[in-house]
C-alpha cells in the first residue's frame, strides 16, 4: 500500500510539473501572429522578434505554429491602361461649347484599387496578446484596414477611423521589408509608400475648347484679351483618376497658340511646349490632346505660347480621386469644394509691360509707390541705406516686376459664396495662375487646414496665412465659425497694391484686415548686408531653405518692430567666409505662416535605392538693371539640353543668387522636396526660391521626352531662366527636326527689344534708341540742332556684355558730327588733342563699365587718334516722379538736367 501511493504522488507531481512547463518564444511587437523559437525578424515587417516566455500545458500541447499572414494579390502596374469607352459627341457650337462625359456624377464605374500599403501608422509596443497556440491557429482570416493597417478584425465590418471596408486578407504573406520603421519611446511607426492601383472603367470626357479675341474691361478700360468658349477664365475642366481625356482646341485667332497641362503626368508629346513637345497650333485649325489620367488633385492648365497667359489663357483643371480610392480620406476628400483660380490684369499690352521690364523703366515702380527716391529715404531716415544700396550698384527694392490694374479670384475681384453656414467646412482648391504675382492668402474666419499642395496630399498642417508662388496650387479647409456671418477670404498680392475677396458664408460680411504697405527701406537695408560688390548674394547654404528664413519679413508692418529686432544684421556675422546663424531668429509675431519645412507627406515617399543618382546644382541668376534672368548665367539660347537617362534619378542642389523669388517649375514629374520630413519629404512640382536660399529637390526620370524646367515668372521664363532635360532616347513624331525645333525654343528666350526717346529742347532735340537682347545691344544718340552753329550729331554703338553681372561691356562705334568751327578759337580736350574739320566721320572702339553709384564709365580712341572718357549717369531718383542725370567728359563737354515724369511715355525736362 505505501509502494502504491508513494507512486501515486511521484505520477501527481510528474503530470502537475509537465502541465506547467515554460517555454521561451520570439514574436513580433506588430505581428503577433508571428511566434518563432529562435531569434530573427519578423517576415512580415523586418522588426527584430521580442524575446518572452509563455507557459504552456503540456496535456493539451499542440505544436507551436506560426500563422502566416495570408497573401494579397500582386498589385497591377501602376501605369495600367485605361479603357477607353467612346463617347458620341456632338460637335458644340463655339457660343455653347461644353464639356460631354458619358457617365453622370452619381453613377461612376468600379475602379479596382489593389491596396498595397497606406499611411504612417503609429501603435504601441505591448506584450503578445496570446501564447496559447490554439488560439494562433485560429487566426484564419483576417480583415483589415487599406489605410489603417492596424486596425484588424475577424470579422467584415467597417473601419472606425475612416469608414472604409475592411478587406479579407489570405494566401501567404506581405514583404514589408521596404518600409522604413523607426521605434521612438514604445511607439512603432511605419511610413507607407502610396498605394498602388488598377485603373479600370474609366470613361473617355471630351471638351471642346475655341480660343477666340475679345475685348474686357476688369480695370476701367476696354482693352484686348483671349477668351476660350467666350469666357476668362477658361473652363474648368474636371475629370476621374482612370479617365481619358481629350481636349480639343479651336484656334479661332489669327495668331498661333498652345495649351499645357501644368503638374499633369502624360506622354511627352502632349505636355503642349511649342518647339518643344509639338509644333505650335496654327491660326484658324483645330488640334486634339489626348492623355490618360493618371493621379488626382488640383492643377490648371494654360497656354504655353509668348505672352497669352496673362490676357486670359489660364484655367483650372480638377482630377477627382475615385471613392473607393485607398488614399480617400474622410473628413477630407468628402468635403464640399470650390474652386479659385487667381490672376491680375495690366491694361497694358503684355509686349510693351515685357520690353518696358528690359529697359528698366520705372514707371511700375512709380504707381506702386515703391520708387524709394532719396527724398523720402531722407523723410524716413534712410539716407545712409539708400547711397549704400547703389554703391552696390543696386536698384530699388522690390517684390515683384509688374504694377497691375486689377487682381481677380475666377474672373472677378469680389464674389460670394453664400450656400455655406456656422459650422459648415468648405475645401478651397486654388490655383494662382498669375503670370508674375505671389498671393498672400488670409481668412477672416481664423485659422485654416492646408491639405494638399500642387495637387499633392500632405497631413493637415493649421496656419494663419500661406503665400502662393506662381503656378502653384494649394487646398485648404476652412470652417465658418458663426451663423448669419460671410467671412473674407482674402488674396492679396506680394506688392500689396490691391486685393480681391470671395466671401464664405451667408449673412453680413466680416472683412480681414487689408495687409499694410511694405516697409521698402527696411527690405533695402536687408539687401545690402546680404549682397556683396561683386554683386554676388551671400550664400547662407542649408541654413536659409524651403521658406523657413523669411528675410522680407522685415518688410511686415504686422510683424511688430521689437520682433523685427530679432533679426538685424549687427547681430550677425556677414564676412564673406563664413556666417553665423545662432542669432538670425525669424521674429515670433504669433501669426503662423506655412513653409516647405511644414509640409509632410502621408506616405513613404523615398526613391529606388538601388537606381543611379546624378547629382546636378544651378545656380539662379539675373541682371534687374537689363532684366536678364538666367542659370549659371546662361538664358536657354545658351544652353544645350541636358541629356539624362531613363531611370536615373536627379538630386538638384538649387541656390537663388538674385534678389528676386523664383518659381521653379518641373513639366512632367513631381519631385521630392528634401525638408526635414525624411521619408515622408513632401512631393511638388514647383518650388518658390526665396533670395539667397539653397534647396535640395530630387526625382526619377521614368518617362521619355524633353521636359521643361523654368522659372514660372512669365517673363523671367521669357527672358531666359529654363532648361531642357531630355529624357530617355524620345523620338517625336511631332517634331521630325527636333535640332531646328529647339533652335526656334530657343529664340525666344533672347528676343531683341526696342525702346526710342526723343526730347524736344529749345534749341534743338536730342533723343537715342536701343534695341538689345540678352548679350547684345545696338544703340544711337542724336543731337540736333536747329542752326548750323549748334550742329548736329550722332554716335551708334554696337556692344556685347561679356561679365557675368553685365557691367562690362566691349563696344565698336561710329561717329559723324557736323558744326561749324571757330579757326580763331579752337577747342581741346584734357589731352591737347582737337578736331579741326567741319564735318567729322569717324570709327570707334572702347568699353563701358558700370561703377558703384550706378555711374557709367566709357573709354572711347577714335580713328582719328582721339580719345575720351566719360562719366554718365541718368535717372537719379531724387523723388518719386523727378529724375536728375549728369555728364562730363574729357572733351570739356558737361551737362546736367532734371526730368519730371508726367505719364509713363511723356516727362518735361530742362538740361544745362
Amino acid at each position: 500500500m505505501k509502494s502504491l501511493l508513494s507512486l501515486f504522488l511521484l505520477m501527481t507531481l510528474s503530470i502537475t510539473t509537465y502541465s506547467q512547463s515554460t517555454k521561451t518564444v520570439y514574436t513580433c511587437p506588430m505581428h503577433p501572429q508571428v511566434v518563432k523559437s529562435a531569434p530573427g525578424n519578423c517576415p512580415i515587417c523586418g522588426m527584430t522578434l521580442v524575446k518572452k516566455t509563455i507557459t504552456e500545458k503540456k496535456t493539451a500541447a499542440k505544436p507551436v505554429s506560426v500563422v502566416k499572414k495570408p497573401q494579397v494579390a500582386p498589385a497591377p502596374k501602376k501605369d495600367a491602361a485605361v479603357k477607353k469607352t467612346s463617347v458620341q459627341n456632338q460637335t458644340p457650337t463655339p457660343a455653347k461649347a461644353k464639356a460631354k462625359t458619358e457617365f453622370k456624377k452619381k453613377v461612376l464605374p468600379k475602379v479596382k484599387t489593389v491596396p498595397k500599403e497606406s499611411a504612417p501608422v503609429t501603435v504601441k509596443t505591448q506584450d503578445h496578446p496570446t501564447s496559447n497556440p490554439q488560439q494562433h491557429e485560429a487566426v484564419q482570416k483576417r480583415y483589415i484596414c487599406p489605410m489603417h493597417p492596424e486596425v484588424v478584425s475577424d470579422k467584415p465590418g467597417k473601419c472606425p477611423k475612416c469608414g472604409m471596408n475592411l478587406v479579407l486578407q489570405k494566401g501567404n504573406k506581405e514583404d514589408h521589408s521596404a518600409h522604413e520603421n523607426t521605434q521612438i519611446n514604445g511607439e512603432h511607426k511605419i511610413v507607407m509608400p502610396m498605394p498602388e492601383k488598377q485603373l479600370k472603367g474609366g470613361r473617355k470626357v471630351t471638351y471642346h475648347l475655341y480660343v477666340k479675341d475679345t475685348l474686357v474691361n476688369f480695370a476701367g478700360r476696354q482693352k484686348r484679351a483671349i477668351a476660350v468658349n467666350g469666357q476668362i477664365p477658361m473652363p474648368k475642366l474636371v475629370f476621374y483618376e482612370g479617365d481619358t481625356a481629350e481636349v480639343i482646341v479651336h484656334n479661332l485667332m489669327d495668331e498661333e497658340t498652345s495649351l499645357h497641362w501644368h503638374g499633369l503626368h502624360l506622354p511627352n508629346r502632349e505636355d503642349g511646349v511649342p518647339w518643344l513637345t509639338q509644333k505650335p497650333i496654327p491660326p484658324h485649325s483645330a488640334y486634339t490632346y489626348s492623355f490618360p489620367i493618371i493621379q488626382n488633385g488640383t492643377h490648371w492648365y494654360h497656354s504655353h505660347t509668348g505672352l497669352q497667359e496673362q490676357i486670359g489663357m489660364y484655367g483650372m483643371i480638377i482630377l477627382k480621386k475615385r471613392p473607393e480610392d485607398p488614399t480617400f480620406r474622410t473628413g477630407i476628400d468628402d468635403l464640399p469644394t470650390e474652386h479659385l483660380i487667381l490672376s491680375e490684369w495690366t491694361n497694358l499690352n503684355p509686349n510693351n509691360v515685357q520690353r518696358m521690364l528690359h529697359h528698366a523703366n520705372d514707371w511700375f515702380a512709380l504707381r506702386k509707390g515703391s520708387t524709394q527716391s532719396y527724398a523720402e529715404a531722407l523723410k524716413e531716415g534712410q539716407f545712409k541705406t539708400k547711397l549704400t544700396n547703389e554703391w552696390k550698384r543696386m536698384m530699388a527694392m522690390d517684390v515683384s516686376d509688374v504694377y497691375y490694374d486689377a487682381f481677380l479670384i475666377n474672373g472677378k475681384i469680389e464674389s460670394q459664396l453664400a450656400a455655406y453656414k456656422a459650422g459648415d467646412k468648405v475645401r478651397l482648391q486654388i490655383a494662382n495662375g498669375g503670370a508674375s504675382s505671389y498671393f498672400w492668402l488670409n481668412y477672416a474666419g481664423g485659422k485654416f487646414k492646408v491639405v494638399a499642395s500642387d495637387g499633392l496630399d500632405i497631413e493637415p498642417v493649421e496656419v494663419d496665412r500661406l503665400i502662393l508662388a506662381v503656378s502653384e496650387t494649394v487646398d485648404v479647409v476652412v470652417e465658418i465659425p458663426e451663423k448669419n456671418t460671410s467671412y473674407e477670404f482674402l488674396v492679396t498680392p506680394e506688392d500689396r497694391t490691391k486685393s480681391a475677396s470671395v466671401y464664405i458664408g451667408g449673412g453680413i460680411k466680416k472683412a480681414h484686415a487689408p495687409l499694410p504697405k511694405l516697409k521698402y527701406f527696411e527690405g533695402m537695408k536687408m539687401m545690402n548686408d546680404m549682397m556683396k560688390m561683386n554683386g554676388d548674394m551671400k550664400d547662407m547654404g542649408m541654413e536659409m531653405s524651403y521658406q523657413t528664413m523669411d528675410m522680407n519679413q522685415v518688410m511686415y508692418p504686422e510683424i511688430t518692430a521689437e520682433n523685427n529686432d530679432a533679426i538685424k544684421m549687427d547681430n550677425m556675422n556677414t564676412s564673406e567666409a563664413e556666417m553665423d546663424h545662432s542669432k538670425h531668429q525669424m521674429p515670433t509675431s504669433g501669426i503662423t505662416t506655412l513653409n516647405y519645412g511644414m509640409m509632410k507627406s502621408p506616405y513613404d515617399t523615398s526613391l529606388p535605392k538601388d537606381r543611379p543618382v546624378r547629382d546636378l546644382k544651378f545656380t539662379l541668376t539675373g541682371n534687374m538693371n537689363r532684366y536678364v534672368w538666367s542659370m549659371d548665367n546662361k538664358v536657354l539660347a545658351e544652353s544645350d539640353k541636358i541629356v539624362v537617362k531613363k531611370g536615373e534619378i536627379l538630386r538638384i542642389t538649387l541656390f537663388n543668387n538674385s534678389m528676386m523669388r523664383h518659381p521653379m517649375h518641373l513639366h512632367g514629374f513631381d519631385f521630392r522636396v528634401l525638408n526635414k520630413n525624411g521619408a515622408q519629404a513632401p512631393l511638388k512640382n514647383v518650388l518658390d526660391m526665396m533670395p539667397m536660399e539653397t534647396d535640395v529637390i530630387e526625382f526619377t526620370a521614368k518617362t521619355d521626352g524633353d521636359w521643361f524646367f523654368h522659372c514660372h515668372i512669365l517673363y523671367h521664363m521669357m527672358a531666359g531662366m529654363n532648361r531642357v532635360f531630355a529624357v530617355g532616347d524620345d523620338q517625336n513624331p511631332l517634331l521630325p527636326d527636333k535640332a531646328s525645333a529647339y533652335k526656334k525654343l530657343q529664340r525666344e528666350s533672347n528676343m531683341w527689344h526696342l525702346m526710342a526717346e526723343n526730347d524736344f529742347a529749345t534749341n534743338g532735340n536730342d533723343g537715342r534708341a536701343r534695341i538689345s537682347n540678352t548679350r547684345w545691344e545696338l544703340g544711337t544718340e542724336w543731337r540736333l540742332g536747329y542752326s548750323p552753329r549748334h550742329g548736329y550729331e550722332v554716335e551708334t554703338q554696337l556692344g556685347r556684355y561679356v561679365d557675368r553681372m553685365q557691367w562690362l561691356k566691349p563696344f565698336i562705334g561710329f561717329n559723324y558730327h557736323y558744326r561749324k568751327i571757330d579757326r580763331n578759337n579752337i577747342e581741346k580736350n584734357l589731352f591737347g588733342q582737337a578736331n579741326t574739320k567741319d564735318e567729322r566721320k569717324t570709327f570707334s572702339a572702347g568699353i563701358t563699365y558700370r561703377l558703384p553709384m550706378l555711374v557709367d564709365l566709357q573709354a572711347e580712341i577714335f580713328t582719328d587718334g582721339i580719345v575720351r572718357f566719360q562719366l554718365k549717369r541718368e535717372d537719379i531718383p531724387l523723388s518719386p516722379r523727378l529724375r536728375g542725370a549728369f555728364m562730363i567728359n574729357t572733351d570739356k563737354e558737361y551737362s546736367a538736367g532734371l526730368k519730371y515724369i508726367v505719364t509713363k511715355n511723356f516727362g518735361i525736362s530742362h538740361t544745362l
